[in-house]
């Protein structure tokens, strides 16, 4: 067997690496990047150090799908000769895809690695089926590795899939999507701290890493709203982000982790009781504050933005966007399949993508979710311990098993039959 590459090309991070390995070598971001103190895009490393305040970023990809090929072009042919070290002419990879690519991307996918690269085998697979095989290979004895059958829930950068996948193939009309992903949250994120605080619309990186920190899932919204407006020490939400200033810092920071998680153990009901006395000297300091307000600040408050943003996946009709919830696509895409299967995917509920890594993510989801289904069904979440990296591990351990050359398109293949013949035999 030839030397395998897996690419999980995701529209936010390129997590990279050899076939059969545990964890990928490279994980970096999918985009060119401009520092106020350079002239020119770089590419972005493992260890980047830089002061990204107000950097420019170019992206191949918007919306999952692929845009600009030179753009990434340019990107692979740097993750390729100085991060990973590969000879593509003496290589396969295994490349994942979003799901209903248009054949025009997938043309131009399939040109970047045959003709630009010029890599001895090519295998596409889709993020679910991928994160099923991980998932049934990790737990040998559970439902979904004996029913074969899983409903992924792909939270990702650019969109949010709800895809049921059957025997290790993605049922493609079972397959309900949300246009909306990390990229979204973080642009909310941006408007709501731009219109109350300080102008952050340029602050793509630092408000990535404000959201990463600082954001998590209501699961009451009505009572953390009424809690989010109280004063001082009973407003459980409130902290403060600092801005880099780079000099004694080029990164930002949340100046008291530890009042950040305060909401965490938190009862609500002790969280709601009143405190009149408090709330009267507490209204008379905020005042006496605003007075003296010092507009030099390099810092920021965060209150019931740190919910609102996620809030965004479970609700987008708030907002005001034509999309269902999150629980609602889940119902969705379950009734689309046969209903013998129903029961399984429901029981079957496997959490994926960056964007469920908010703290009490799946809590709300199954306190959505539970109203929606046949009280007969039982609903069960799993999340993974990796999220971000578990789709690049499936294809890991698809790349190392024994028929995978045998599933490939060769290069002389595709110079035969040409694109749309050999993308076929992905049954995608």
């Amino acid at each position: 067997m030839s030397n395998v590459v897996v690419l999980d090309n995701g529209g936010g991070l390129i997590k990279a690496g050899q076939g059969g390995e545990r964890d990928p070598a490279v994980v970096i971001p999918n985009c060119l990047y401009r520092p106020l103190t350079s002239k020119k895009f770089l590419h972005p490393t493992t260890t980047t150090e830089e002061d990204l305040t107000s950097a420019a970023i170019r992206r191949p990809i918007d919306r999952g799908y692929l845009i600009n090929p030179d753009l990434q072009r340019d990107i692979w042919s740097h993750l390729f000769n100085s991060l990973l070290h590969v000879s593509p002419s003496s290589s396969s990879l295994l490349l994942t895809e979003p799901l209903f690519s248009l054949p025009s991307i997938q043309r131009s996918t399939d040109e970047l690695i045959f003709e630009d690269f010029g890599f001895n085998s090519l295998f596409v697979a889709d993020s679910p089926s991928l994160v099923h095989l991980y998932e049934s290979s990790r737990r040998p004895d559970s439902l979904l590795s004996e029913a074969q059958c899983s409903l992924v829930v792909d939270c990702g950068f650019s969109f949010t899939h709800v895809a049921p996948v059957f025997q290790n193939c993605t049922l493609n009309y079972g397959v309900k999507r949300i246009d909306l992903g990390g990229k979204a949250l973080t642009n909310y994120l941006k408007e709501l701290v731009s219109y109350r605080s300080i102008n952050v619309m340029d602050e793509t990186f630092l408000m990535d890493d404000v959201k990463e920190k600082l954001c998590f899932v209501s699961l009451d919204v009505e009572t953390d709203l009424q809690i989010a407006r109280k004063q001082g020490k009973d407003n459980l939400f409130r902290c403060i982000y600092v801005l880099p200033d780079g000099v004694t810092h080029k990164k930002g920071y949340v100046e008291d982790p530890e009042a950040a998680q305060r909401h965490l153990r938190a009862s609500p009901s002790a969280a709601m009781e009143p405190n009149k006395e408090a709330y009267r000297l507490e209204t008379i300091a905020k005042t006496e504050e605003r007075k003296r307000v010092d507009l030099t600040k390099n810092e920021f408050d965060l209150m019931n933005e740190r919910f609102l943003v996620p809030e965004m996946i479970f609700q987008p009709a708030d907002l005001g966007m034509n999309e269902a919830g999150l629980a609602e696509c889940i119902v969705r895409a379950v009734n689309a399949c046969h209903p013998y299967l129903r029961p399984v995917l429901y029981q079957s509920i496997i959490l994926t993508g960056g964007s469920t890594l908010f703290p009490r993510f799946a809590e709300r989801l199954q306190k959505d979710l539970r109203p929606l289904v046949p009280h007969e069904y039982q609903v069960k979440i799993t999340t993974q311990n990796d999220p971000i990296l578990d789709v690049w591990r499936g294809g890991s351990l698809l790349a190392s098993s024994p028929n995978f050359e045998s599933t490939c398109v060769t290069k002389a293949e595709y110079e035969e039959y040409g694109s749309a013949r050999c993308r076929r035999r992905y049954f995608h």
